[in-house]
């Protein structure tokens, strides 16, 4: 019990720490940590299946996808003000972390179930169609990026030398002319 509760209190400090982080590249790397503790703690509950893809696909080709739009945008410092005022978030904060401890508060002991088949029993033939399109999601993903890294270096190419080598110019604002 201790260690889920340290897990589920792991996964707030990593998402609080993806909310206050100023720069994208840290906070995809705060939500990566809190997806890799949600799949630990969804594998202690007795779902491995659910726990393995939540850490391959949140913990892992959804960052790597993040990571790439961000080197490719630009990681700059967040700056949007804020919607709501401070108090409220944190009691809002407060308020929904209470209903999630109390909802996964376990209400009394089940035993614990016996003549379990082999985890290759249950990746491989129980579960083998899942195993395929998670296999399959992730090739996608990976052909996504190879696609776009592609055609990145092709829009390059097609740009006279002049331009690949001199940054762009700041457009004057419509404003000042008139």
């Amino acid at each position: 019990m201790e260690l889920e509760l340290f897990l589920v209190l792991l996964a707030l400090a990593f998402g609080l720490g993806a909310i206050r982080a100023k720069a994208l590249l840290t906070a995809a790397l705060w939500l990566a940590g809190a997806s890799a503790s949600l799949a630990f703690l969804l594998y202690l509950a007795g779902t491995a299946e659910i726990a393995v893809i939540e850490l391959s696909v949140g913990a892992g080709l959804v960052t790597i996808l993040f990571v790439f739009a961000i080197t490719i945008a630009g990681d700059e410092a967040i700056g949007a003000p804020a919607l709501l005022p401070r108090m409220v978030r944190w009691l809002a904060l407060i308020a929904v972390s209470v209903s999630l401890a109390w909802a996964f508060w376990p209400i009394e002991q089940t035993p614990p179930l016996t003549g379990e088949p082999s985890f290759s029993k249950t990746l491989w033939e129980l579960r083998g169609l899942d195993v395929m399109v998670q296999i399959g999601l992730i090739f996608a993903g990976v052909l996504g990026i190879l696609g776009l890294l592609g055609e990145a270096r092709r829009v390059t190419a097609r740009l006279p030398e002049t331009a690949r080598s001199q940054p762009l110019a700041p457009v004057a604002s419509q404003e000042g002319q008139a």
